[in-house]
């Protein structure tokens, strides 16, 4: 390794930490990663001005494609929710645009109020006792929540439900791989067992947008000492009982529908909730409100179980990148719509997305699946997914998703305010006359 003005390790310094790790030269430590991507040649353009620079990337930009479609039914974790003016505009102030870590509270009172208000509007809307200042994003914040049970429990057995999607078990199987944890199906065990678990993992509105009986299977896992994690839809929340008032321990949910914009699938951020008597196992940052020495109302970082402070082997943690600037977006969409608000976003969804379910229902072909959904409900048909999806797209409609299983046609439709009432129909008069 040749030495480097960013690097203080001597020759024989890195040559000893080798020697150390058991290896006989830097290159050896790569050898996981396949030769043909290793130390690839890059094709670089020629030195360009900035007028030739900004042309040639308006060039690039111009393969990327973005949809027009009149009307959007994908789902699946990401929703088309309508975000007011008011975000964009508050994003762009001075005050809030410095957003990464606040170590210095008092160059930081902007990141660090948006951070609490934060907090404060999604334990309000959760309605649990305590909610960090955001995670990377909703499968990061459920598999945080995972460990956070296991440290709590002292148990490293996880049930997880069949309502858990398997993008979020993905990401909790990455998360959990070399820490000596069971994940178990909850299907599969008889709870009448003498074994305890460190919790049961719930998603509710679940992958396919059916509402689950959470309160019921709390009840079961605390008679196993265990503890019961919800991950949620938050704008469901405005409809559906939140997690707080189902006797849930810790809570979880995605960001990006309560004012976070789709783009090409991120960033988002994730929301993490729980019990005021689990506060010492939440990972992350709270922030605190208080008052400087003249009595003005100011923030602090309150508590920062993270691996980068002074007590770094008893962290919780290593989530390290704020996620401010996002958590921003959450908290002005939050307060431009209010409570009665978002309750009439939630119905809007709710009774949009019944009335298109019964009225496909309805139409030769097809057969709703689903019974006590939110927004988001399966349709099996007696066509091929990609004919119809592919139908739709070119009159203008993007349909939602294909989850055929092998033996069933199987669609996944998600509706949202931003899917009005006469593109409703639209599609409907297309699906009615898609066997012609």
């Amino acid at each position: 390794m040749k030495n480097s003005p960013y690097i203080p390790a001597t020759n024989s310094d890195q040559a000893e930490m080798l020697q150390t790790i058991g290896v006989k030269k830097f290159e050896d430590l790569l050898s996981d990663v396949p030769k043909n991507l290793l130390f690839p040649e890059l094709k670089l353009q020629e030195m360009l001005s900035e007028p030739e620079l900004v042309d040639y990337f308006n060039q690039i930009s111009k393969k990327n494609f973005a949809s027009n479609k009149k009307t959007s039914f994908l789902g699946g974790g990401a929703y088309n929710h309508y975000i007011p003016s008011t975000v964009k505009a508050m994003i762009q102030r001075g005050e809030f645009l410095t957003s990464y870590t606040p170590y210095q509270p008092e160059a930081s009172q902007g990141t660090l109020q948006v951070g609490f208000e934060f907090q404060s509007m999604i334990a309000q809307l959760f309605e649990m006792d305590v909610c960090n200042a955001g995670m990377y994003d909703g499968p990061t914040a459920l598999a945080e929540a995972a460990l956070m049970a296991c440290r709590i429990k002292k148990n490293n057995k996880i049930l997880i439900h069949d309502s858990v999607s398997k993008k979020l078990l993905d990401v909790l199987s990455s998360y959990s791989k070399w820490q000596d944890i069971d994940i178990i199906n909850y299907e599969e065990i008889d709870l009448n067992n003498q074994e305890d678990y460190s919790c049961l993992l719930v998603q509710s509105p679940n992958q396919n947008g059916e509402i689950i009986d959470v309160e019921n299977l709390s009840n079961l896992i605390h008679k196993k000492n265990g503890l019961l994690i919800h991950h949620t839809y938050p704008i469901s929340l405005g409809l559906i009982k939140p997690p707080g008032q189902l006797n849930v321990d810790i809570a979880t949910g995605e960001g990006q529908s309560i004012g976070v914009p789709l783009s090409f699938g991120g960033p988002y951020i994730g929301l993490l909730t729980c019990k005021k008597e689990f506060i010492r196992q939440l990972p992350g940052r709270i922030i605190g409100q208080t008052v400087d020495k003249k009595g003005k109302r100011s923030y602090a970082l309150t508590l920062q179980t993270r691996e980068q402070h002074i007590r770094r082997e008893n962290a919780t943690s290593n989530i390290c990148t704020s996620t401010q600037l996002i958590g921003l977006m959450v908290s002005v969409y939050l307060a431009t719509v209010g409570p009665e608000g978002l309750k009439q976003i939630s119905e809007t969804c709710f009774h949009r997305a019944h009335y298109f379910a019964n009225e496909i229902n309805k139409i030769s072909g097809f057969k709703l699946v689903s019974k006590n959904f939110f927004n988001e409900f399966v349709i099996e048909s007696d066509i091929k997914i990609n004919k119809i999806n592919s139908y739709l797209f070119s009159n203008d409609i993007e349909s939602g998703l294909d989850i055929s299983d092998g033996k069933k046609n199987l669609l996944l439709f998600a509706v949202t305010e931003m899917n009005n009432p006469k593109d409703i129909e639209q599609t409907l008069d297309l699906l009615r006359r898609i066997h012609d």
